[in-house]
Order: C-alpha cells, then sequence, then structure tokens
C-alpha cells in the first residue's frame, strides 16, 4: 500500500444499517423455523406410534427457533457496516468469520436496488454493487428504502465519472 501524501487509508466502514432490519431478520429467521416445525407438529398429531418424539423435536425446534431469532439479529446488527466514497465501496458482515468486501468505484459494473415482499413491508431494499470480482457483487442489506435508491443514484454518477475499464 503507497504511503505518504495521498495514501488511501483502509479503515472499518461507518454506517450502521437502518434498525429496521432487525425485524426483518427476525421474520425471516421465524419464517424459516415455522414450516418444518408445523410438519413436524402435523406428523406428530396423525402418527401415533411416534406421537412424543415428533412433538417433542417440534417444541424443541420451535424454541430453538425463537431463541435465534431475538438473539442473532440483534448480534447481526452490531456488526453489519457498510460505507460508500468517491473511491470504493465498504462492507463489513459477519460475526464469527467477518467479511470486509471493498468494490473500487472503477471496477463497478452494475448497481442494484432490491426490495422483496417482507423489505417492503419493513420499508428497507438492498444495494447490490456487481463487480467483475470472482467472489461474487457486493450486497447491502437492511437499508432505508429512500435511502438505498439515493445511493444507487449517487453510485451510478460516481462510477460513470471515474475512468477505469470495469473488469
Amino acid at each position: 500500500m503507497p504511503t505518504g501524501e495521498g495514501a488511501v487509508r483502509l479503515r472499518p466502514p461507518v454506517n450502521t444499517l437502518d434498525p429496521r432490519v432487525v425485524g426483518w431478520w427476525r421474520t425471516r429467521w421465524l419464517l424459516l423455523t415455522a414450516g418444518p416445525v408445523v410438519v413436524l407438529a402435523v406428523l406428530g398429531v396423525f402418527l401415533a406410534s411416534a406421537r412424543f418424539w415428533l412433538l417433542l423435536c417440534a417444541a424443541v425446534l420451535a424454541a430453538v427457533g425463537a431463541g435465534c431469532a431475538v438473539l442473532l439479529p440483534l448480534w447481526w446488527f452490531r456488526t453489519h457496516r457498510w460505507e460508500v466514497t468517491d473511491e470504493a465501496v465498504y462492507v463489513r458482515t459477519g460475526v464469527l468469520w467477518q467479511e470486509w468486501r471493498i468494490a473500487p468505484m472503477s471496477r463497478i459494473q452494475t448497481v442494484d436496488t432490491v426490495r422483496g415482499p417482507l423489505e417492503q413491508l419493513c420499508r428497507l431494499a438492498t444495494v447490490t454493487v456487481t463487480t467483475a470480482s470472482a467472489k461474487g457483487a457486493v450486497r447491502i442489506e437492511g437499508l432505508d428504502h429512500e435511502l438505498a435508491a439515493e445511493l444507487a443514484e449517487r453510485l451510478t454518477r460516481i462510477t460513470q465519472g471515474t475512468p477505469g475499464d470495469a473488469t
């Protein structure tokens, strides 16, 4: 890395996600857990020979799913960060295995915003920055939908004015 005057100093991204992302993550986790719990419970009701074990598994899975839905989103919220500068997009995710992705503006090929049904209910959006990286796109989940639209517009403006080959 170059040192001296004009050198870019890497640092952790400063922006947090929108606090509503905690509710979005909780809802996704509960929906993911609900399917297997319902299947196990229905099977437990109809299969008398394995009723106890199926209902026990359904109860344990429901308890673990509810516990994870309460705790994990709070933990994720504290660790996910993002930032956009005139030089790059920075995203840090992960709890146990932290991943820090940096997408230089000259490498950005497309900028997309996505709002699934749950995101729309929470007024959130995901910004996806596609580069030529083998690792894939850089995603910033859990942004306020208006901020996500402004960010996509800003990134488009910056990348249009940035020299580079975007490959």
